[in-house]
């Protein structure tokens, strides 16, 4: 389960950022802007060991981030923190949520495609190394 994140959860989701994104993690002061904003939502596990962030532009959510911390991997935290991202994404009017992940990132492909995201493009060389993304899509009114 989770719950909107708030400002004393920060220190926990910039935790978070650095296990999993090392030098291109958030910074504090990202973090605080992403929880305090009202085009965002950012939603934490009970637990503080996984977070999600959408920002939402109209009718239209934009997954900017999930993670997991390493050590607790495995248990179907990303799978719930993104369903209720979804959840709270439709429920604040948004037809569909978009998404980029690097071609070679398997198990968020697998998680994504899970939730019934569809690859709809790719961007040839976007990452760091020449790793393509690729763009994904969710219909959130007929999802579930």
């Amino acid at each position: 389960m989770s719950r909107l994140a708030v400002t004393d959860d920060v220190p926990s989701i910039v935790q978070i950022e650095q296990a999993c994104f090392g030098a291109s993690a958030w910074s504090h002061g990202l973090v605080t802007d992403e929880v305090r904003s009202p085009r965002h939502v950012v939603l934490v596990a009970d637990d503080l060991t996984a977070y999600g962030a959408v920002s939402l532009a109209g009718d239209v959510a934009d997954l900017d981030r999930i993670a997991v911390l390493p050590a607790s991997r495995g248990r179907g935290l990303a799978r719930d923190v993104l369903t209720d991202l979804v959840d709270r994404a439709r429920d604040l009017g948004a037809d569909r949520m978009l998404l980029e992940v690097a071609a070679d990132n398997v198990a968020a492909i697998g998680l994504y495609e899970g939730h019934g995201f569809d690859t709809i493009s790719t961007r040839t060389g976007y990452y760091a190394g020449g790793v393509d993304a690729l763009v994904m899509e969710l219909a959130i009114q007929e999802w579930r």
